[in-house]
Formats: C-alpha cells, structure tokens, sequence
C-alpha cells in the first residue's frame, strides 16, 4: 500500500472544504457531504468552524483509492491562521490549491504559493466554481501564468486514462529533454511518458491543473483519478524511524497528543523516540499510536514510513521538531508581527490562566506566550483581530473563564550597530563567575549567532557550554525599549571559573550582565517588521498606490505591467500598513488585489516616537542589570556598567 499525503490549501472561500468533502465521500470516508454553510462539513468539526464558516485548524482525513492510503489534510485559508497552514505544509508529499473560476489568483493564494515552492511541495491546481456567474476559466489560467507559474499544464482534456494529446506531449517535451530526443526519435510511448510526467510532477518542473465544481460535484471524480495516476511516493519502512513532529493537541481529558509524519523505517507502541530538546537529548517511550479520522481515532500497534499519525507518551516534544535520525527543527516563514496583552478577572488564579495559556502555546508555537513577573502579565504573538476573537472563544469553552485581548501592538525588536566586548562579573561571598563576550552585528534577519573563540585551559568546556545555553534559553531584551534582541553576533573570548566557588547558576549571572554592559557601550537600533507586498489594480490607478506605499515609509520595485494591470511589490511597514486593505478595496471598488508576507525586520521609520511611547526603564527591568558584582573583605559589592572593566580580574 502506498503512501501519500495531500494538502488543500486556498484564499479563504475558495470552496477548499467543500471541495474535501466530496473527495471524501467519493472514496466512501464519510457516508454522506456536508456543507460549510450548513455547519456540518467532516473536517471543519470544531463549534468555532462551525459557528464562522472557516477552517482555523488543519484537521485530518483518511481514505483509499486504489492501491494507494491517504491522508488528507485540510488547511486554514485565512491569513490569521496562516502559521498553522505552514506547520501542516512541512508534512505533505503533495498539495492541491484551489482557485475560485470567479475571484481568480487572490492575495493570500500567492501566500500559500510561496510557501509551498519554499517547500518544495509539489504543487496541483484546482480551478473551482466553474459553475457560478462570472467564472472565467481561462482568465484563471492566465492569472496562474502571470502570478505564480508558467509551468501549468490543464489536464481537463489533455490527460484521459493516463494517454496525453498533442498539446500537452508538447507541453512536456518543450520542459524534457529526454522526452524531446525520445519524442523526435520514435514518438510517443505511454508508459514512458506517464513515468517522466510523474517525476516532473514530483520535483516541482510542472504542475497540473483542473477545473470543475465542488458544490456541484463536476470534475471531483476526474481529479481525482488523475490525482492518483500522477502522484509517486517512495518512502522506505526497512530504514531507522524518522519523522517530523506537526502539531501539538490536547485532548478532551487533557492527554498531551504529538501528530507526526514518519519519514522512514517503522514504530511500535513502546519504541523509544529520541529528539533533542533544550540542546539535551531526550529518549521517552510511546505508549499510544492513534491514527485519527476527523476528531474520531483508531488505536494501532505499529506505523510505518508514510503514515500520518497522532503519539502519546512525548512531554516535551514541539511543531515542526524532527524524530529519530531526523533531529534538525523546521524553519518557519509565517511570523506573528503583532502582540497583546491577555486581559481577564484579578479573582482568577494568574498561574493557572498561565498554565492554560502555556497548553494554547505547545499547539500553537507562533503565540510566544511570555509571562511578564514584573507586571504580572501574560503577553502573546499573534497575526491579527480574527485570531484574537478566536482565542477568547477557545479559551471559555476549553477552559471555562473568559478573558479579553488588548488591541494589538506592533512587536518590535532591537540590534546594534557597533561592535563591542562586554564584560560581566559575579563574585558574591562563595560564589565567581566571570565572563567577556564580544558583540557585533549580525546580517540581518540572521537572529542570534554564538561562537567561542575560547580555549579550553582557560575555561572548560561545560562552561563553554553553560555560557552558550543560558545565551540562548530565552529572548534577550534591548535597553531601548526592552524589546526583543536579534541580528547580532556573540563570541566568547574568554571566562573564568573557581575550583571551590563556582556555583550552578554563577555562569547565568556573569553572561548576562556581559550582555548588557556590552549593549551600555554598543550603538543600539530599533527594529520593527516589514511586509513584502504585491499590489495588482488598474494601471490608472497605479499613482495613487505608489503615493501610498511612499507616504506610509516603504519602498518599491519599477512597477510591471500585464495588460491594463498594474504589479507593483516592494517592502512597507507593518505598522504603517496593515490596514491597507480596506483602503485597497474601496478606492478600487474590490478589483485591486494585495499580497501581504511577514518580509523580515528592518531599521524603525519612527525609532524616537516608538521609544517615547513605551518608556522603557533600562535600569529597573527586574531580570536584567549591566552591573557586575565583585567581593571585598567578604561582602558583595555592585560596581555600575562603565566602571566594571577596570576591575575585572582577566584584565588585570
């Protein structure tokens, strides 16, 4: 039996559930089609899908056809919950986009398009609601062309029981040599062809294309057989198990339940699993497989290689980290850019609203939950309103309390601009510690980066190590607004311990204090994110979203041309832009599109205003301090940032 996993993914309302619904109930997964708009679609089985008529969790389905098992997974489509389309992305073997006959290639379609060539997802298309009033599908085909792939080939009528006409033999002989010298030499051989035409398929070199209509079951079945001819997996169950961790959920009765995709080899109930957690290696146990249909879940006692599957018995295992021979982490594009503050009643426990808060991280890594001891304060990422009103409704029905959001803010960050050496000291009665780091800049989007330039008789390598973990067991905060640190280079010269009084959390004290005396001394920067953006109008409406662009401090690309349309990308702001939809949309009474992504951090356009707004008080955040502590006559002493140096002992 072959394995095979396929994502649906689209602009929101593309009919992507519907569309999942009926290849469901054609391979007789389900006894009967729902429907969105009649709250009883199989895969949108959540009270908060059924009650606002989306996808916000990518839920699975399985079915056979033919010689081959599926698993099917269908996706959000809103941009809200774009983090966890990307996290179900990273365990397909195939994807299935669906683009409506009507509204064509919309913002959000280009989204999940990058992703998934990010990804290297191979790639079908499905133009949908060729039934509606307005669909125009070679509008549609045409809009594929410009904005995503020259590479698309219809198959409607050019693919039947798996023998190909003219066109599309040229088609590919045009993107195949071996098929051009086979086809000039003999012609067309069946098999041949549908066995090249599979691995282009596979490594992203072209990309079918349908047409018909979910709602009312036209070209489902057609798909769907093509589906299956042209798609090849080749996973190997005789190998050491691997897999890649997909989401994080917690069942009804609290069960910590880890989704999987196995990569290779085989698992049984009671194998050890081993994944690197924190920098340790961690082995635990499985002590449940499920394999899950909708909300319903068999329980088995062995997968293999192919399979997508649900484990119990993984405490600390997170989205996107890799199992077994597999132990690299995914890396992910779709980045929260906003944050709020969780608002709920003083008489509530605030550790068991953290507690609760710290379940909705493990299943949705992207909200960062941070817990603010100073204020106490539970502060989350997220992508924007529609994913706030979500978690409220989330947060009563799974928990029982109400709690409310603050509007969101922009999430800024801070770098520096200047290379220095910070040093830090911690020397109270019976204990020592001391540690020099040398901070640069770092290329920008390139986060943290620790190296050692230290050797070994000066300072240990556990801790070395010890240095570089606590550099990296949280976010470190600027001293402009206290916002997170990135984009900087940290290299240890040199450190030292005491045989006798060098205690555990010595070496945390001393980093840190390193960290900030350096940052005292370096030329800091406030950063804040930016939009990639594609904007498409009317070319006699290009002036005035050029105009925009600039007027809200972004920059832009010589705009394109297609037709009487106009493309123009570039990067802008999100705190200057994020609502420019609805700009967009009334003064080109709905035809203009945008494509808005998450384009990285850059330099502030307001740097003074931002600082001016959130006040932060370098000198009284409780967890950090540029002061070293050095001992005299037995005590303690704090020496402040700019004097520290002159008395630091591997100076002297």
């Amino acid at each position: 039996m072959k394995h095979k996993t396929i994502g649906i993914l689209a602009h929101v309302d593309a009919g992507k559930t519907t569309f999942a619904e009926q290849l469901l109930f054609h391979t007789k997964s389900i006894p009967q089609r729902g429907r969105v708009d009649h709250r009883d679609a199989f895969l949108d089985s959540h009270e908060i899908e059924k009650a606002r008529g989306i996808t916000v969790f990518a839920d699975q389905a399985i079915f056979r056809y033919h010689e081959s098992h599926y698993t099917l997974i269908d996706t959000p489509g809103h941009v809200d919950f774009s983090p966890e389309m990307e996290r179900a992305i990273q365990v397909m073997d195939y994807a299935i986009v669906i683009i409506s006959a009507v509204e064509g290639v919309e913002g959000h379609t280009e989204t999940v398009w990058n992703l998934l060539k990010k990804h290297c997802i191979p790639t079908f298309f499905f133009i949908n609601k060729t039934d509606r009033v307005g669909a125009d599908i070679h509008r549609v085909i045409e809009e594929i062309r410009i904005n995503l792939t020259e590479d698309v080939c219809h198959i409607d009528n050019s693919f039947i029981d798996g023998k190909m006409d003219e066109p599309l033999i040229e088609f590919l002989a045009e993107r195949n040599e071996c098929l051009l010298d086979d086809y000039m030499a003999g012609g067309y051989e069946k098999k041949t062809w549908l066995t090249e035409m599979q691995q282009m398929i596979k490594n992203n070199a072209i990309f079918p294309l349908a047409s018909g209509s979910a709602l009312q079951d036209v070209g489902i079945t057609d798909f769907l057989e093509k589906l299956d001819i042209l798609t090849i997996t080749d996973y190997v169950a005789e190998t050491p198990f691997s897999g890649r961790v997909y989401k994080i959920r917690y069942d009804e009765s609290g069960a910590r339940t880890t989704f999987i995709k196995a990569l290779s080899g085989t698992l049984k109930v009671r194998d050890e699993i081993t994944y690197d957690h924190n920098e340790q290696e961690i082995s635990e146990k499985v002590t449940q497989i499920r394999k899950y249909n909708g909300r319903k879940f068999q329980i088995v006692d062995k997968v293999e290689a192919g399979e997508v599957f649900a484990l119990t018995g993984l405490s600390a295992v997170a989205a996107g980290d890799g199992l077994g021979s597999i132990q690299e982490k995914a890396h992910y594009e779709m980045i929260p850019t906003l944050k709020s503050k969780v608002i709920f009643d003083p008489t509530l426990n605030v550790k068991e609203v953290l507690k609760c808060f710290r379940m909705l991280d493990d299943e949705d890594p992207s909200l960062m939950v941070a817990w603010e001891e100073k204020f106490q304060e539970i502060h989350i990422h997220v992508m924007g309103t529609i994913q706030l009103e979500v978690l409220e409704q989330i947060v009563h029905d799974r928990f029982g309390f109400k709690v409310l959001f603050e509007k969101p803010e922009i999430l800024y960050k801070e770098t520096i601009t200047s290379e220095v050496v910070g040093y830090g000291h911690f020397e109270p009665l019976k204990h020592y510690a001391e540690v020099h780091l040398r901070l640069e800049p770092g290329e920008r989007q390139s986060g943290v980066r620790f190296v050692s330039d230290c050797h070994p008789d000066d300072l240990q390598v556990s801790y070395q190590n010890l240095i570089r973990h606590h550099l990296f067991e949280k976010e470190h905060r600027g001293i402009l607004t206290g916002s997170a640190l990135t984009d900087i280079k940290i290299t240890l010269l040199t450190g030292r311990a005491h045989i006798k009084h060098t205690s555990g959390g010595d070496f945390r004290e001393a980093t840190l204090r390193a960290l900030r005396q350096g940052l005292e001394k370096a030329e800091n920067q406030l950063l804040e994110p930016y939009y990639d953006f594609k904007i498409k109008v009317d070319i006699e409406q290009m002036g005035r979203v050029l105009s925009d662009v600039q007027s809200a401090y972004g920059n832009f690309q010589n705009p394109e041309t297609a037709g009487n349309k106009a493309i123009i990308s570039g990067k802008v702001p999100v705190a200057t832009f994020m609502d420019y939809g609805t700009i967009l949309a009334s003064f080109t009474q709905g035809r203009g599109t945008m494509s808005l992504v998450f384009g990285g951090y850059y330099p502030c356009h307001n740097q003074n205003e931002v600082m001016e707004k959130i006040q932060y008080d370098k000198n009284a955040d409780p967890e950090y301090t540029s002061s070293s502590i050095f001992c005299s006559k037995g005590a303690g002493y704090s020496v402040p940032w700019d004097e520290a140096e002159s008395k630091m002992h591997l100076l002297k």
